[in-house]
């Protein structure tokens, strides 16, 4: 199954899945493979990884935004089948472990029903694996406290709670791009809105939080945005957040 992989910039490239995107940095032979999908595009994912001229023996780490289903799905494999680390925020590894879940439930999704495009999401995510759990049985913390990450694409971690306790954005400096996760995106299937955005207030553990974290990605020096929903938006950063920000706050 052939993915839909666009590069951004030098060793830099987002690829849309079925309804979640993930971000490959490349260095040499090396690659940071940033979040996986669904645990249903794992064919896509390793197909994105052989579009850059890569494999799963290739991947450096693993680095994820958040330890949804839909990002998180083909971690465990990467780790159990080819030896790569999985890191995230330190409050989201347990997360990750499946010690605790904050992600939407189906009551919620069915309360939600009405709205548009809420029903062919929920059933995309079910056919996706969007209810299976794949923990990551030995998630890491991030390697550093602070800074780059000694990795292909010297990504920069960045705590965005809100959407989950420990979901982190991480900077490119050297791309001028910021892979934001769920923390700001650029459209879903469940929202008419084009262009920054967050996602709707029922996906969001803590949605006061996750405006706030608009704060600190606004912060960001970058003029392209790689979401974890969406497309690319090319545009200053700093003007994407203020313009979620507007957005959820006249909500």
């Amino acid at each position: 199954m052939r993915a839909d992989v666009r590069q951004v910039a030098d060793g830099t490239y987002l690829v849309h899945g079925s309804n979640t995107n993930w971000v490959i940095l490349t260095e040499g032979d090396a690659v940071t493979l940033i979040d996986t999908g669904y645990p249903a595009d794992r064919p896509q994912l390793l197909d994105s990884l052989a579009q850059v001229g890569s494999s799963p023996g290739a991947v450096a780490a693993v680095l994820i935004t958040h330890a949804h289903n839909d990002h998180l799905g083909s971690a465990e494999h990467l780790r159990t089948e080819h030896g790569v680390p999985v890191y995230l925020h330190p409050a989201e590894v347990p997360h990750a472990r499946r010690e605790f879940l904050q992600q939407v439930s189906v009551g919620k999704v069915l309360a939600n029903a009405w709205r548009p495009g809420v029903l062919p999401w929920m059933v995309h995510a079910l056919r996706s694996g969007g209810t299976e759990q794949h923990p990551v049985s030995a998630p890491e913390p991030f390697p550093a406290a602070s800074g780059p990450l000694d990795l292909p694409g010297r990504p920069v971690p960045v705590h965005t709670p809100g959407h989950t306790d420990g979901h982190a954005v991480f900077h490119l400096p050297e791309a001028g791009a910021v892979v934001s996760g769920d923390a700001l995106v650029s459209g879903h299937a469940t929202s008419r809105l084009k262009g920054p955005q967050l996602l709707p207030a029922m996906f969001h553990h803590e949605r006061a939080r996750a405006v706030a974290s608009l704060d600190v990605i606004e912060e960001l020096a970058a003029d392209s945005l790689l979401p974890g929903h969406g497309p690319l938006h090319q545009g200053s950063v700093r003007e994407a957040a203020r313009r979620a920000r507007e957005l959820a706050l006249a909500l």
